[in-house]
C-alpha cells in the first residue's frame, strides 16, 4: 500500500514539474540575440577642450563610490588626476561623457542621440573589439535628438532594421548600451506604450527596459534581433532609471539620418500656426462630434498658412486626406512634408468642414512670430448685450482691429458669472459665439438672441495673439 501511495504521490508530481519546465522554456532567451546584435553597437566617448570638469550628469556620491569599491578607478568620464595650476584651458581635450550608438552600415555610419554628441570637439567611438577610432560628426537634428557619426573603416557589422509598424505592445525587447560607461550592458523587458507624446516631432516608443545614463544612443532591438527604435530618454527623479524609459522609432530615425547624411541637415515643413488640443467639451459645443484634430490658436504672418486662408479658431482635422486624431499628429505630418509641397488642409470653422490649398513652407527659412502688444483700447460707446451669460462687450475701434490684424469682433469690457467661470476677461476679443461670426455689438446681440440659454454656449475668442474657445455653462 505504501508503494502505491508513494507511485500515486510521484505521479501526482509530474504535472506540476512538466509545467514549471514548460514555463522556463517559454521565457524569453536572448544569448543569440546578443551574439547576433553585440558587434554592432559602439561606445562613444566625447572630449571638449577644458582643463577641469564638475562630474557628469546625475552621478551622486554612492554611484562614485561603486566604482571606487569595484573597479578601482574614477567615474568614467572623470580625470584621472586633479588638473595643474595654472594648466592652459586648452591644453588638452578633457573627458566629457559617455554614450552609445550602433553602426548603420559597413562603411562606418553609426546612428546615436544628438544630445550625445552635442557640444563635443572631439568623438571617440569604440567597438566590441576593443578598436577605437576618431568620428567626425555628419549632423545632429536636435528636434529629433537624432545624430550621425562616420568612422574610416569597412567591413563592419551594420544591424537589420525592424519594422516599427508591427511592434506591439507587451512585446519583449532588448537593449544593449554603456549604462554610467560600463560597456556592452544588455537589459531586457517589454513595450509598455506606443505612440507616446513627449515632444512635437518623435511618438516614442515606451518601454519598461532598464536605461540609464549612457544607455542614450543605443539600439532597441525586438525578438528577431532588428533595431526597431533609439534608446532616448528616461524618467527619472534621481537620473536613475525608474521603470520608464522613451526610445526614437527607427522609422523616423531612418528619415531623419537619410537627409543628415546626404545633407548634414534636416529641411523640415511648416505651416507657420500655433495649435493646441481640442477638447471633448468645446467638440461637443462646436458640433465637431469627438475630440479631434489641431486647434489653430494663432496663425503667423506672412506664413503659408496666413496665405491659404487659415483663421484662429479653426480646427485642422485632415493633411493631405490623413486623419489628424489628436493635435500633436499635425507638426509629424507638415514636418516630414517637403517644402515647395502643394498640400491640403481641411478645416473645421463654424459648423462646417472647409478644404484649403497650402504650400509647405521650409522651417528654417521663416523666422519665429514676434508677439506684439495689442494696443489700449479706445473708450467706444459700450453696450450690455449678453448679461445673461455675463458679458459686457463693446465695438472694437479701427485702430484695433488694424493692430489685432481682424475684420471685426466685440470687445469684452466686463465677464461676471458664467462667462467668469469659463476663463474669460475684461480686452478679451469675441469674434465667433455658437458658431456664428461676429464683427459688431449688433451682431453679437443677434447671435445671444438665438442662443438656448439652458444649455452650454461655445464662444471663439483672442487673447493678444491667441484665439481659443471657452464654454459659457449656464447657472444651476
Amino acid at each position: 500500500m505504501a508503494a502505491v501511495l508513494g507511485t500515486a504521490a510521484m505521479v501526482s508530481l509530474l504535472p506540476i514539474e512538466s509545467a514549471q519546465a514548460q514555463s522556463v522554456r517559454n521565457l524569453p532567451d536572448f544569448t543569440d540575440l546578443v551574439e547576433q546584435v553585440g558587434p554592432s553597437v559602439i561606445n562613444i566617448r566625447t572630449l571638449e577642450k577644458a582643463s577641469q570638469r564638475s562630474l557628469p550628469g546625475n552621478m551622486d556620491e554612492e554611484m562614485q563610490e561603486f566604482f571606487r569599491r569595484f573597479f578601482g578607478q574614477p567615474i568614467p568620464g572623470m580625470p584621472r588626476q586633479a588638473p595643474r595650476p595654472n594648466r592652459p584651458q586648452d591644453e588638452e581635450p578633457q573627458p566629457r561623457g559617455v554614450g552609445s550608438g550602433f553602426i548603420l552600415t559597413p562603411d562606418g555610419f553609426i546612428m546615436t542621440n544628438a544630445h550625445v554628441v552635442d557640444g563635443a570637439d572631439e568623438v571617440i567611438v569604440t567597438l566590441t573589439d576593443k578598436r577605437e577610432f576618431k568620428a567626425k560628426i555628419i549632423g545632429a537634428d536636435k528636434r529629433t535628438d537624432v545624430a550621425v557619426v562616420k568612422i574610416e573603416a569597412t567591413g563592419l557589422p551594420a544591424v537589420k532594421l525592424g519594422d516599427v509598424n508591427k511592434l506591439r505592445v507587451g512585446e519583449w525587447v532588448m537593449a544593449i548600451g554603456s549604462p554610467f560607461g560600463l560597456e556592452n550592458t544588455v537589459t531586457a523587458g517589454i513595450v509598455s506604450a506606443k505612440q507616446r507624446d513627449t515632444g512635437d516631432y518623435i511618438p516614442f516608443i515606451q518601454t519598461d527596459v532598464a536605461i540609464n545614463p549612457g544607455n542614450s544612443g543605443g539600439p532597441l532591438i525586438n525578438m528577431r534581433g532588428e533595431v526597431i527604435g533609439i534608446n532616448s530618454q528616461i524618467y527619472s527623479r534621481s537620473g536613475g532609471f525608474m521603470g520608464i524609459s522613451f526610445a526614437i522609432p527607427i522609422d523616423e530615425a531612418t528619415r531623419v539620418s537619410e537627409q543628415l547624411r546626404m545633407s548634414g541637415r534636416v529641411s523640415r515643413g511648416r505651416i507657420g500656426v500655433q495649435i493646441g488640443p481640442v477638447t471633448k467639451d468645446v467638440a461637443e459645443s462646436i458640433g465637431l462630434g469627438k475630440p479631434q484634430g489641431a486647434l489653430v490658436s494663432s496663425v503667423e504672418a506672412g506664413s503659408p498658412g496666413e496665405k491659404a486662408g487659415v483663421e484662429p479658431g479653426d480646427i485642422i482635422t485632415r493633411f493631405d486626406g490623413k486623419a489628424i486624431e489628436k493635435s500633436a499628429d499635425l507638426p509629424r505630418m507638415v514636418g516630414n512634408t517637403k517644402p515647395g509641397t502643394k498640400s491640403t488642409l481641411t478645416v473645421f470653422r463654424r459648423g462646417s468642414a472647409k478644404d484649403l490649398n497650402v504650400v509647405i513652407g521650409e522651417f528654417e527659412a521663416e523666422k519665429p512670430p514676434v508677439a506684439r502688444k495689442a494696443p489700449e483700447p479706445e473708450k467706444p460707446k459700450a453696450s450690455a448685450a449678453g448679461q445673461s451669460l455675463g458679458l459686457a462687450v463693446s465695438d472694437l475701434t479701427e485702430a484695433q482691429k488694424k493692430e489685432l490684424k481682424l475684420r471685426g469682433g466685440v470687445r469684452v469690457d466686463a465677464s461676471t458669472e458664467g462667462a467668469a467661470r469659463a476663463g474669460l476677461r475684461e480686452g478679451d476679443i469675441i469674434v465667433a459665439i455658437a458658431n456664428t461670426e461676429v464683427s459688431t455689438v449688433k451682431e453679437f446681440e443677434s447671435a445671444i438672441a438665438k442662443v438656448d440659454k439652458s444649455k452650454p454656449v461655445n464662444v471663439l475668442y483672442r487673447r493678444g495673439e491667441w484665439a481659443q474657445y471657452a464654454i459659457i455653462r449656464p447657472a444651476r
